[in-house]
């Protein structure tokens, strides 16, 4: 406290205890199928095609996976899990291995020993022409619904312009899932140098992990900034007219212009379609939402310790308001205001007696995705120790 002698202003700075809550990866993206060698089910991390091809192997002709880890760095990713994944001899297996088993953590399991991705990749549905990718696809969605991941789907090589539509709204419609049309060609080292055909979800995770470094999560990931980098050819030339069939439909098309060169030219997840006129319409409200909510959860563990009462919804109030103002400064939301881009409430209001005495903190947060007055609507809980009323 500041010492008074004489008459006058005197200033003491004072200390707001606030829990700061951080920004989580967007990024991470996990990938799981068969490699050349390596340990099988269980996730390594790796930085860099160099840390892969000493854990894995490098780009072994057997091995999709492979490819797309390449494509993925090339493109500016540069973090990821690994998950190989092989059948009972050691060389590479089909659908029930790539699930595996949740209560031993094999197959995409494996995963759940992670501490956080953010995009799951499973290229080898590619190859899968007879139906039995909708096993694996059923299961990466539900992981990745339970993660609070995005998982990009790879349609098999067989499907064409007149059935992707079709196929991709029978396979799933979960607004964490994505799919692109149609696949790309990159050169094969393993050929000398032939354009090889590729599922185009490692060179469209990279492409994410671009977007993001460049401009925040929120950018969509598509435009004649999305360059696929590394790919010499599309495996199908679509025209204005095509893009135009499926687009409307949540299939998101990989279009050749002259001045752009190969790029990503959709941003919609598998809820994209305009029939369904879905709140998670595009990939980036989505993959922000998917943001928001997992450092929020991340950020609020502390909640835990205390009792629900005003003294403590008043320190979130202060934690998550400054977490999403920062987002807001940095361009995340419309609107020109911070009361037009975003609110956060956490009060008497939306916590009953109920609540209270459970021990139930609920944070409502609601952000202006697309333009202002559209709120995407989210709610935190968090379980405090039982509070009597």
């Amino acid at each position: 406290m500041a010492q008074i002698h004489a008459p006058g202003v005197y200033i003491e700075e004072a200390t707001v205890a606030m829990h700061r809550i951080a920004a989580v990866p967007t990024s991470i993206a996990a990938f799981v199928g068969y490699t050349g060698q390596g340990i099988t089910d269980q996730a390594i991390a790796i930085q860099g095609m160099l840390e892969f091809e000493r854990e894995f192997g490098g780009l072994h002709a057997d091995s999709p996976l492979s490819y797309a880890v390449s494509q993925f760095f090339a493109n500016g990713g540069s973090h990821a899990w690994i998950v190989r994944v092989t059948d009972a001899n050691g060389g590479r297996g089909g659908a029930e291995q790539l699930v595996g088993n949740e209560q031993d953590k094999s197959g995409l399991y494996a995963l759940l020993a992670c501490d956080q991705f953010n995009l799951l990749l499973i290229p080898e549905t590619f190859d899968m022409l007879g139906g039995e990718e909708a096993r694996v696809i059923s299961a990466a969605v539900a992981l990745c619904e339970a993660k609070r991941a995005f998982y990009i789907v790879d349609a098999p090589a067989n499907r064409t312009l007149a059935d992707i539509s079709p196929w991709a709204h029978g396979i799933s419609q979960s607004r964490n899932a994505v799919t692109y049309f149609p696949p790309v060609r990159v050169p094969d080292p393993n050929a000398a140098g032939q354009p090889r055909s590729l599922a185009p979800s490692g060179t469209l995770a990279g492409v994410y992990a671009r977007t993001d470094s460049n401009h925040g999560v929120w950018k969509a990931p598509a435009g004649a900034d999305a360059q696929l980098l590394g790919v010499v050819d599309l495996a199908l030339a679509l025209n204005d007219m095509q893009n135009g069939q499926i687009n409307p439909q949540a299939i998101n098309v990989l279009r050749t212009f002259p001045a752009f060169g190969h790029v990503a030219w959709g941003a919609r997840t598998l809820k994209g379609s305009d029939a369904q006129a879905d709140e998670y319409k595009y990939i980036p409200v989505r993959r922000l939402a998917l943001f928001i909510e997992e450092s929020l959860y991340r950020g609020t563990q502390w909640v835990v310790f205390e009792h629900s009462n005003e003294a403590l919804w008043a320190q979130l109030r202060l934690s998550v308001g400054a977490f999403m103002l920062a987002l807001f400064r940095q361009g995340a939301f419309q609107g020109k205001t911070p009361e037009q881009a975003y609110f956060v409430k956490c009060d008497e209001q939306n916590h009953s007696g109920q609540d209270r005495e459970r021990g139930v903190v609920s944070i409502n947060i609601g952000f202006a995705a697309l333009k202002p007055g559209e709120f995407v609507m989210l709610n935190i809980q968090q379980m405090t120790i039982a509070a009597k009323v």
